[in-house]
């Protein structure tokens, strides 16, 4: 690999942009894959196929087994809302597959580098918390305070960015009412029932880690849908 395509991964990983690496497994030449970017030589006639593995989130070998396309992408980053005890479990399964984690809780009580370490903490209110986190479609959030006031603005603000997922704990009462003030806030039926309530999938258990586990399984899920 030459020096020149070296700098450029190493500046593109700096500024946190999408990218894939193009190896020409018979003689070794590279070349770098920005999406909505021309790209020239021997690459340029495998585009389309490029494209498609780029958005497939994979690595890949193009069908005449001489190029090699490597995708490199950022993190997707989940919004943690609520440092509460299924909090602690749920970061170390969401770590070990790479996921970004964020956690807001504007109670600083809950919160402690001792209890989260290696965790970005927010101590601010979700309106407030949001101005500090770059978020986009790719972004997810997982509710987990029970408190309207600080749960629904941030449901709220990621029903109107759309994030990919969105998921609220609670029982069924507790979520039925949820969706209730989310209408009377002027949200349609449609977009509420993007929220996963009660959140996570159903695997019966009721601890703390099985209710980690149950919403991580969900996340993951949800990841390889959009």
């Amino acid at each position: 690999m030459k020096i020149k395509t070296l700098q450029e991964i190493l500046k593109y990983k700096s500024l946190k942009k999408e990218f894939a690496i193009l190896t020409n497994l018979k003689n070794g030449d590279s070349e770098i894959f920005i999406p909505n970017k021309i790209i020239k030589g021997e690459f340029s006639k495998y585009l389309d196929e490029i494209e498609i593995i780029f958005k497939s989130n994979k690595n890949g070998i193009l069908e005449n087994d001489k190029i090699f396309v490597q995708t490199c992408k950022n993190p997707i980053k989940v919004i943690i809302v609520g440092a509460v005890h299924i909090a602690e479990y749920l970061i170390d399964y969401a770590k070990s597959l790479n996921f970004e984690i964020i956690i807001i809780d504007p109670r600083g009580f809950f919160t402690s580098k001792e209890k989260f370490p290696d965790t970005k903490i927010i101590n601010k209110w979700p309106n407030e918390a949001f101005n500090e986190i770059e978020t986009n479609s790719k972004t997810a959030l997982i509710a987990l305070t029970h408190d309207p006031k600080i749960d629904d603005p941030a449901l709220q603000y990621a029903l109107k960015n759309k994030f990919f997922y969105i998921g609220a704990l609670g029982s069924k009462k507790t979520h039925e009412k949820r969706c209730l003030r989310l209408i009377e806030s002027g949200f349609k039926n449609e977009e509420i029932k993007l929220i996963n309530g009660p959140i996570g999938i159903k695997l019966g258990g009721k601890s703390p880690s099985e209710i980690a586990l149950s919403i991580v399984a969900q996340l993951v899920s949800e990841k390889y849908k959009y």
